[in-house]
């Protein structure tokens, strides 16, 4: 599944649709999924519901990500036994990656992610008398920074959403049930889209993919 029914409000436009190398973003993504599934669900704003995309099932998302998700998981068969979940706005995920988190599931993962090791000092924060003011620092060793895609035993990510709960990622509604989240190695190219300065780094990113293929 593709999650793109972000409205980019900080990007300044819908950055899941925005040009990358003769194609919308969303397509890169469609094209590496496609590397380890048949089926793309791709859950997009409402009013572009209608709208047909290649290599793809299109349905309308919901008001938060986690509603988007779950308009996207109608769409899947009961029987189903692995979900990947992948936001559209991280075009440069590999076709390697996509298979790397399919093989920590079918190897016993009730969930996978990929990560990267943190390499700048993090610091929890409040807000205090004097603005804000350093509350703990936290091992970083400790830490990751996680990506998409995220995959799942299919059982597993239906039953997290019959709750209805909201998250930031799937792999947290994951965790509050007690299953088990494995973290393999993220990709430092797979950079989400936040800013149009991101675009150059992705381009290259992409090209050089293309030039190893």
């Amino acid at each position: 599944m593709l999650v793109a029914g972000g409205e980019g409000t900080r990007f300044g436009g819908r950055k899941q649709f925005v040009n990358l190398l003769g194609q919308p973003s969303l397509q890169h993504c469609i094209t590496a999924a496609k590397t380890v599934t048949d089926d793309v669900i791709l859950v997009v704003p409402k009013d572009l519901a209608n709208e047909p995309v290649a290599g793809a099932q299109v349905v309308a998302g919901g008001a938060t990500r986690s509603a988007s998700v779950r308009a996207g998981l109608a769409m899947i068969a009961a029987d189903a036994e692995i979900i990947l979940i992948h936001d559209a706005a991280r075009p440069a995920a590999s076709a390697e990656l996509f298979a790397a988190v399919v093989d920590a599931i079918e190897n016993g993962a009730d969930a996978a992610v990929p990560g990267i090791a943190l390499t700048d000092t993090i610091k929890v924060v409040q807000d205090g008398a004097k603005g804000r003011v350093v509350v703990s620092t936290p091992d970083r060793a400790t830490l990751v920074a996680v990506q998409t895609p995220q995959g799942f035993k299919a059982p597993i990510l239906f039953a997290a959403h019959a709750s209805l709960a909201e998250a930031t990622d799937d792999a947290a509604l994951v965790e509050a049930m007690g299953a088990t989240v494995q973290v393999i190695e993220g990709e430092l190219g797979n950079l989400k889209i936040t800013s149009p300065a991101d675009l150059a780094f992705l381009e290259a990113t992409l090209n050089a993919g293309a030039e190893h293929s």
